[in-house]
């Protein structure tokens, strides 16, 4: 089984999002994930992956890999924000890591 840690500002992310279907669509794929379905990834830096959700505005959740077991959830954004949101990713995972 996966572990997966959500930082604070990935569980204020999510419990911003207005839409209640929504959210319960992103927690389920997170349930998925612990169970070792990961479904639509993106590697986009040696440590840094995105979840990529095919629906609404294109939801992103964006992660990165500790050990083979632990996923540690840094933030979430939509196709629009995408960049901005990758570099903030980025920044955490170099915080983190050090």
């Amino acid at each position: 089984m996966i572990t997966v840690l959500e930082t604070k500002r990935f569980r204020n992310w999510l419990n911003s999002i207005r839409g209640l279907t929504t959210r319960i669509r992103l927690a389920r794929r997170l349930e998925k994930v612990q169970r070792g379905q990961f479904g639509d990834i993106k590697r986009l830096s040696e440590f840094l992956y995105e979840m990529r959700e095919f629906f609404g505005v294109g939801w992103r959740m964006y992660y990165f890999q500790q050990e083979s077991v632990t996923i540690v959830m840094l933030n979430g954004g939509c196709k629009k924000t995408q960049t901005t949101d990758i570099q903030l990713a980025k920044f955490m995972v170099k915080e983190l890591r050090e």
